[in-house]
This record gives structure tokens, sequence and C-alpha cells, in this order.
């Protein structure tokens, strides 16, 4: 499995407890995303176009 270098997203909040997503750009052909409580639980693995599909869906710019 390739090694993933998740950041924190910048719309997440900075307090313990809340919503927080974290997406690594850095394994060619592959968006993955996980949740940042949860480092060991399950990544969501997307195509670079759905991963772009969902930011404009929600308004905002890849």
């Amino acid at each position: 499995m390739p090694r993933y270098k998740f950041v924190k997203s910048s719309y997440s909040g900075g307090n313990a407890g809340q919503e927080c997503v974290e997406v690594a750009l850095n394994v060619a052909r592959t968006v993955a995303v996980r949740d940042s409580k949860q480092s060991g639980g399950p990544v969501l693995l997307l195509a670079p176009t759905a991963w772009d599909a969902f930011q404009e869906t929600l308004g905002r710019q890849p």
C-alpha cells in the first residue's frame, strides 16, 4: 500500500472533537481522504476527477 502524506483540510476546525478531514495528494492518480480523528481507520480513495467534481459541488475550486 502506498504511503499517504495526509494534510488536514483548511476548512477543518482547530478544536478537539470537531469534524476534521485529511487529504493526501502525494500518490499519482489518487486522492486519499480520511477522518483525522481516526487516523488508523478507513481511507477513501478517489480518482482526481471525482475529487474535483466533489469540490466543485461544494462550490470550492480544486
